[in-house]
């Protein structure tokens, strides 16, 4: 079994930053790609950003400049580093993880998520 563990968020005023982790844990070979998802009320989940073993990265638009995706893979972390934040990027924050428990298969897991509230 592996786990993914998030922490970081609560609640900021617009403009300020958050910095979010996510720890896997368990049954890990390795570790492919890790993502951040959010979803707010009454929206879909969608992808926020993702990383490859290797470090190259992707993020959503509408974040790209504002947050950075970074992990450590000794630690099996990966973290989302979120500034300027906006009202709109309310949401859970959900960690998701692309994991090889046994050299041969992999699998996706998901974090329990945590909440980021933007409000002054």
């Amino acid at each position: 079994q592996v786990q993914l563990v998030e922490s970081g968020g609560g609640l900021v005023q617009p403009g300020g930053s958050l910095r979010l982790s996510c720890a896997a844990s368990g049954s890990i070979f390795s570790i492919n790609v890790m993502r951040w998802y959010r979803q707010a009320p009454g929206k879909q989940r969608d992808l926020v950003a993702g990383i490859i073993t290797g470090g190259s990265t992707n993020y959503a638009d509408s974040v790209k400049g504002r947050f950075t995706i970074s992990r450590d893979n000794a630690k099996n972390t990966v973290y989302l580093q979120m500034n300027s934040l906006k009202p709109e990027d309310t949401a859970v924050y959900y960690c998701n993880a692309d994991v090889n428990i046994d050299g041969y298969y992999s699998y996706s897991y998901w974090g329990q998520g945590t909440q980021v509230t933007v409000s002054s």
